[in-house]
């Protein structure tokens, strides 16, 4: 996998890391990488994804207070042990940015 990129975040994102099992999945199929790079971009634009709209809005308020951020995005080309989801995960202090599949949490 190769390195993640942000550009022109909205928001600091600290180091951004992912979790063994996003790694592992990212290393064997290179499409998942480029849904995580585009997920990724998504989330420090404010595209919170495949959250409902009480989410986004908490985020959006988030956002303003210096509160953590919790993205979700689906993609059913990629289900592990019955996930397509990976959720994006940046602190209150900003300090790191987390990607990982739900069950990781």
């Amino acid at each position: 996998m190769d390195t993640l990129h942000v550009i022109n975040p909205s928001f600091p994102t600290g180091q951004v890391v992912v979790s063994r099992g996003v790694y592992d999945l990212a290393c064997e199929k290179p499409d998942f990488a480029r849904f995580i790079q585009e997920s990724l971009n998504r989330h420090v634009e404010c595209d919170w994804g495949d959250v409902d709209d009480e989410d986004k809005e908490t985020n959006n308020q988030a956002l303003k207070q210096g509160l953590r951020l919790l993205s979700a995005y689906n993609d059913d080309r990629f289900p592990k042990h019955g996930v397509a989801t990976i959720w994006i995960i940046t602190e209150a202090d900003r300090s790191a940015t987390t990607i990982l599949f739900p069950n990781e949490y």
